[in-house]
């Protein structure tokens, strides 16, 4: 089976967030860890840009916050996978490893507990669609949702219990209607066979075109948008989706498989089914990854009320002091780690020498030792569904969002992993970023992984 390979198509490059220069740097290994390798010459500008070529697939709907495609195949490539092989995402999001695993003929598998993530990967992985006829579909649906605007005598708005989960001014009352509208039109017009294609295509018209938000990288509402030509935007997606369907058509892909699961409790793999992983969890700050996505989530209907949205933060990592709840005990898992209790006690010890004594603020020393013993759960679980020689990738980021208490988040992780049996092989330097409140320029690595196919009991 040959790789799919890569494709062209003119479009404006998309710029995440702006960055300085990236150089590279010595570092001394130590005795356990061959140090870090850096191996980006790109510059930080370049290195979290998604090129031209890889927009097909990746760009039918994307977290601001994810990482690109080219980083993806760059450790496909130094892992020297082969097609057939199979490669894990436990932290999926929209799919952007599930997408270039499925380009380069390796089968994919993906966790994901975000609802509108979870359906963007599956949707994203799908290339069933007949090009042809999802165009054709697509110009019947924004005719048919252009009649329906024209024809409304009064605007139409979310249940009050559901506006009230948005971000206030998230987006106005005319684009808003003419979302609700279009969607109706989708769930009661379109064909089975396209309606993923087309509920994917509205979320991404919802937050990109008709919508107030900003993200950069935090997500925010920024001017007022009174009006937008939602139908057109729409349209515009569903046929570029229709474009890079047109591209695969007669080529063999293999399947991606997404489970919407809980990564520290994972369920569904085969045991010793995965060569490879290559994932970036939540990085440990104050970023509430559900906000990024709210919009989307309320509008879609796949979430209605406080409680879904609590029962969704529930499954997820903790990251964030939004997502603690009372009978968490993630902590349990790094009793044992020196590193991280002098972290939760230099955070703690300064709230309360600045006098800090907000709910959030008192959670700050808890959260941090909840998130590594949530990634010790996951290091733990997932050494069952291993091959012998697994080689891993994880993106994450050094933080000091906690009372500006520096948070190695990469050598931590390591140091976690080695304990769990895992071959720490090397932390890369990806790039460097600004931290908002200190300016101070922050770390992002790839912590570098090997499962030797042995058990060590935390």
């Amino acid at each position: 089976m040959l790789p799919i390979g890569r494709f062209n198509r003119e479009r404006e490059p998309l710029l995440v967030e702006p960055q300085l220069p990236l150089f590279k740097e010595d570092v001394t290994p130590t005795a356990s860890r061959p140090g870090r390798d850096v191996q980006w010459s790109r510059s930080n500008g370049l290195a979290n840009r998604i090129e031209e070529s890889d927009r097909p697939f990746h760009d039918w709907y994307r977290f601001v916050l994810s990482f690109p495609p080219h980083l993806v195949r760059q450790y496909m490539e130094r892992f020297d996978l082969k097609a057939g092989q199979r490669i894990l995402d436990p932290f999926c999001g929209t799919g952007t490893t599930l997408v270039e695993a499925k380009l380069n003929s390796l089968e994919a598998v993906g966790m994901e507990t975000n609802p509108i993530a979870h359906f963007a990967s599956v949707t994203k992985t799908d290339w069933s669609a007949n090009a042809r006829r999802l165009r054709t579909e697509a110009s019947r649906i924004a005719t048919r949702a252009e009649e329906a605007i024209s024809r409304a005598r009064k605007l139409r708005t979310l249940p009050e219990e559901r506006m009230k989960l948005l971000l206030t001014g998230s987006i106005c009352p005319v684009p808003l209607h003419k979302s609700l509208l279009l969607l109706e039109t989708i769930d009661q017009d379109c064909s089975r066979s396209f309606l993923a294609y087309a509920r994917l295509a509205f979320a991404k018209t919802l937050v990109d075109s008709a919508s107030n938000l900003h993200f950069g990288p935090e997500v925010g509402v920024r001017g007022s948008k009174e009006d937008a030509d939602v139908v057109g935007a729409w349209l515009g997606n569903m046929l570029s989706m229709g474009s890079d369907l047109e591209v695969t058509r007669g080529r063999l892909a293999p399947k991606a498989i997404v489970y919407r699961t809980d990564s520290r409790a994972p369920g569904g793999l085969e045991p010793r089914s995965i060569d490879a992983v290559f994932t970036s969890p939540p990085y440990p700050n104050e970023k509430d990854y559900t906000r990024t996505t709210r919009l989307e989530l309320i509008t879609l209907g796949l979430i209605s009320n406080k409680n879904e949205l609590r029962e969704l933060k529930k499954g997820l990592l903790r990251s964030n002091t939004r997502g603690v709840y009372k009978g968490d005990n993630d902590d349990t898992w790094i009793n044992g780690n020196r590193k991280i209790a002098e972290i939760a006690n230099e955070i703690e010890r300064r709230r309360i020498e600045l006098g800090k004594n907000s709910g959030f603020e008192r959670l700050y020393s808890r959260v941090t030792k909840l998130y590594f013993g949530g990634m010790a759960r996951h290091f733990e679980a997932l050494r069952h569904y291993l091959r012998k020689g697994a080689r891993l990738a994880y993106v994450v980021g050094d933080q000091a969002s906690y009372l500006q208490v520096m948070i190695k988040t990469g050598e931590l992780l390591a140091e976690i992993a080695e304990s769990l049996g895992y071959i720490v092989e090397g932390i890369d330097l990806f790039r460097t970023r600004i931290a908002t409140a200190t300016r101070v320029q922050m770390r992002e690595e790839i912590v570098l992984l090997q499962w030797p196919g042995t058990s060590v009991r935390p």
